[in-house]
């Protein structure tokens, strides 16, 4: 709140400066962060933990960027898509699929089926959040608490045991899953923002994407196309 307080009053101070007034102003304000960033850096902090509190020099240092995928970068749910895919690509109930062609469920059945899994997923998913909650305050911190409380594999493992049983992504094509990649809509600024991290030759960073999406190809895609 404080950052903020003084972004505004500079931004009102600085409304009848001239061009060498605001010159100075910007000078001064730079090395004033400057300063702020040296101050944090030498306080008695875990720089893994902060790693943004000190100057980055790209022969020393790695800035290691992860990010969420959905609902981050893209603005809905990015699993779903793979499911939409295998619904429309899907043969009528109606139809007869060629004999070369691997067996797949019709379009109703896949939708239905679709709807299970998704309710099954919501349902646990509900579950594993409250159980891991704790029923009462948390007065200190307690690392083997946390770290049992973000396990959630077994859950994840459960969900994908459901979804590789059914069959319901059986037969997609890797092309289809590629151009509705192509399509996906990302927040305004998440594409440019990667792309002036890696295009950035004083910034040595990695930039990791995280998503349970089960096609990385999807995600690929997406940002391949701005």
């Amino acid at each position: 709140a404080s950052a903020l307080q003084t972004e505004d009053l500079l931004d009102k101070r600085s409304v009848s400066l001239i061009g060498e007034e605001l010159d100075i102003i910007e000078k001064l304000y730079h090395q004033a962060m400057k300063l702020e960033i040296e101050f944090f850096s030498a306080q008695p902090l875990d720089a893994t933990l902060v790693p943004l509190t000190k100057d980055h020099n790209p022969a020393e240092d790695r800035l290691m960027i992860f990010s969420d995928f959905d609902l981050t970068c893209f603005v809905v749910d990015s699993s779903a898509i793979l499911a939409e895919i295998a619904i429309v690509t899907a043969p009528k109930s109606d139809q007869d699929q060629p004999k070369p062609q691997i067996s797949r469920m019709s379009s109703t059945e896949l939708r239905n089926t679709r709807g299970l899994l998704s309710r099954q997923y919501t349902e646990e998913y509900e579950q594993c959040i409250k159980s891991v909650m704790p029923s009462e305050k948390v007065e200190e911190f307690n690392y083997e608490t946390l770290r049992k409380a973000l396990q959630l594999s077994d859950f994840e493992k459960r969900a994908n045991s459901r979804v590789i049983e059914s069959s319901i992504l059986k037969g997609l094509n890797v092309e289809d899953i590629k151009r509705a990649g192509e399509r996906l809509i990302l927040h305004d600024g998440c594409l440019s923002f990667f792309q002036k991290v890696l295009k950035n030759e004083s910034l040595n960073a990695n930039v990791h994407i995280l998503s349970y999406c089960w096609c990385a190809d999807l995600i690929r895609s997406a940002f391949s196309s701005g």
